[in-house]
């Protein structure tokens, strides 16, 4: 039996990461151990699964559908459950949506095809997002990925999207740059209702929560979820002084996850949960590899920096 709440977007939203085998087989008893450690965090308000950071692009359909099952069995009743919704065509997006939706799933988080990259025109975006909304009335928020050199939707598109879709009760934010953040807040939690702006501006979370999110969808959440909650409930607060110590410690771990090559991000996130003894190996699927042993020590060391680890 699947337990659905009812769920507007916002505050702290980890994205948990998917263990392996040495076979690159899905180790159930690892991602059950990690979903109940990062569910069992004060101050958090949903789980996403079957998105980067559980390496969606590697996974079938139906290991996207087992990864959603195990969710709901292990903590489905205490916590919401965002689906990702990664697929490369808009008819597929609709099949994993439905799927979604039936596994139980609180709201979608709608990826943008790789094909973006090329060059996008606004009626494409708006028809792929469009498209999901008409199989599943769950809540959707839809991700402004704009890595660097990426094509991110201008704002001129998300607005004429979230018109043409009523459905989208946010966004997560990844513009890549504080002014259009900035633009973006303004403009949509203007909206009535409105659009909630959640950042996963992970290596600068402080400065974007600070201009006013309203939460935060980030796959550091995997291993710092704690320290996530204590910073957005300190600007919450207007606590500046408590909200900037939180922020030192999250800096460090900022420091090493998000650097080139950000593909490697969560690979390192793995490599953390295996220092600090909550994950066994830190496998990830091909074409990711394994990353070198010095920049595990560098993780290592910012880590113990960062209050993770005993010196």
């Amino acid at each position: 039996m699947t337990t659905r709440h009812p769920f507007v977007p916002h505050g702290v939203i980890p994205a948990v990461l998917l263990p392996f085998f040495e076979d690159f087989s899905i180790d159930e008893a690892s991602f059950r151990s990690h979903l109940r450690d990062v569910a069992s965090v004060p101050g958090i308000s949903a789980l996403t699964l079957n998105a980067h950071s559980t390496e969606a692009a590697s996974c079938t359909f139906e290991e996207q559908k087992r990864v959603l099952a195990i969710a709901q069995d292990e903590v489905g009743e205490r916590l919401p459950i965002v689906n990702g919704i990664y697929a490369e065509g808009s008819l597929e997006a609709q099949r994993l949506a439905k799927m979604a939706d039936e596994g139980g799933a609180s709201a979608l988080l709608v990826f943008p095809p790789a094909i973006y990259t090329m060059g996008q025109r606004p009626e494409m975006a708006i028809e792929h997002v469009k498209r999901i909304a008409d199989v599943t009335d769950l809540p959707l928020i839809v991700f402004q990925y704009n890595p660097a050199g990426g094509q991110g939707y201008p704002l001129s598109t998300l607005l004429r999207m979230v018109e043409a879709v009523p459905t989208i009760a946010a966004i997560k934010d990844w513009c890549g740059s504080a002014q259009l953040a900035d633009r973006q807040i303004r403009a949509l939690h203007a909206r009535q209702p409105p659009v909630n702006v959640l950042s996963t501006h992970s290596a600068w979370l402080f400065s974007s929560l600070v201009l006013g999110c309203k939460g935060l969808l980030s796959g550091s959440g995997s291993v710092i979820a704690d320290l996530q909650a204590q910073l957005f409930q300190a600007v919450q607060n207007k606590d500046l002084a408590q909200a900037q110590t939180i922020h030192e410690r999250i800096h460090h771990t900022a420091e090493v996850f998000y650097t080139d090559p950000f593909v490697d991000m969560h690979n390192r996130m793995k490599e953390a949960l295996v220092l600090m003894g909550k994950l066994p190996r830190a496998v990830v699927r091909p074409p990711l590899v394994k990353i070198p042993a010095p920049e595990i020590e560098r993780i290592r060391r910012a880590l113990i920096a960062a209050g993770l680890l005993p010196s």
